[in-house]
């Protein structure tokens, strides 16, 4: 095996990753604490390395298809939201559990994704257009979406939320596209793309694991206190994202491989940007980045178990 084919197994077994990075986290805190200021940059990275793996001719793509595209967006800031809302409303969480939750589930679908649609033989294309389209219009949605579900519990202010989108997510995928698309006019852009290719995902991987798990080394006495609440609702939301997503795209009168998609990016979400809003923004409230954090292992853990199944029929 080259040593591409070896990092391409290396980023394909991130779900592994997420798990034993929370397990360390939690047995040698120690270990993991030390990320946390570096938490915000280390998002910009990941943002970065999306936009190295994209070019401006990739956005060709979204005209050829805008209607896969509208409908997987559309699901996207639709299902989740709400679901995150109805379970904080109905279970009566505490604010900064209510908070995380809502917080999370309005955040854009999450680049594993596109990892557990090539295991769950989807449509991997479809769901690369889904991820940055859904990232690209996360940058308005996200902070809206949030000061309107989660400011029954505490004021949110929705420009400070939109400017972090906008330093965190729009400035460094436009470098990242930027640079791309330069390199691409070069002479050893041959050479060069296949790296970019495979190392970009993989330093994601690294980083989002890094991210969850500092979260989890930090917050050891939060999550102990509220581990019933915690972990059902976490899970109540990804489960039901997965099932409504497919079932959204039944409604629709989707063929099979693109309601495992649509099922994969709704139940999926980026958990280290929901985690680093979480930090920043809602410092007073201790339990708000948990969810993000623990929607990490849960996504991978149902993504990965539904892949599984799939893959075999």
């Amino acid at each position: 095996m080259n040593w591409l084919g070896f990092i391409n197994r290396l980023t394909a077994a991130f779900p592994l990753w997420i798990i034993l990075g929370c397990g360390w986290a939690w047995l040698q805190p120690s270990a993991w604490i030390w990320f946390r200021p570096w938490i915000e940059i280390g998002l910009g990275l990941i943002m970065l390395g999306m936009g190295l793996t994209l070019r401006v001719a990739d956005f060709a793509a979204v005209a050829r298809q805008p209607k896969l595209v509208a409908l997987g967006v559309a699901a996207q800031f639709l299902i989740m939201p709400l679901c995150g809302w109805t379970i904080a409303r109905v279970f009566g969480l505490e604010t900064g559990l209510a908070v995380g939750l809502i917080l999370v589930a309005c955040c854009p679908g999450g680049t594993a994704s596109n990892v557990i649609c090539y295991l769950a033989k989807a449509n991997v294309p479809l769901s690369v257009l889904l991820t940055m389209c859904s990232t690209i219009v996360s940058i308005v949605a996200t902070p809206y979406l949030t000061h309107w579900l989660a400011g029954q519990w505490i004021k949110i202010d929705p420009f400070a939320l939109l400017r972090s989108m906008v330093i965190v997510v729009m400035l460094p995928m436009i470098l990242g596209i930027a640079i791309n698309s330069w390199l691409s006019r070069q002479k050893q852009s041959e050479k060069l793309a296949p790296v970019i290719g495979a190392l970009g995902p993989l330093a994601s991987a690294v980083i989002i694991v890094l991210i969850v798990g500092c979260i989890v080394a930090g917050k050891q006495p939060e999550i102990a206190s509220a581990a019933m609440p915690l972990f059902l609702s976490v899970f109540l939301l990804h489960a039901a994202g997965f099932l409504l997503g497919y079932l959204f795209a039944w409604l629709c009168r989707c063929d099979e491989p693109l309601r495992r998609t649509i099922s994969i990016e709704v139940g999926m979400q980026n958990s280290g940007l929901g985690a680093a809003l979480a930090t920043k923004h809602f410092p007073q409230l201790a339990l708000a980045p948990v969810p993000a954090a623990i929607s990490a292992v849960y996504h991978c853990l149902i993504g990965s178990l539904l892949a599984a199944i799939w893959r075999r029929g």
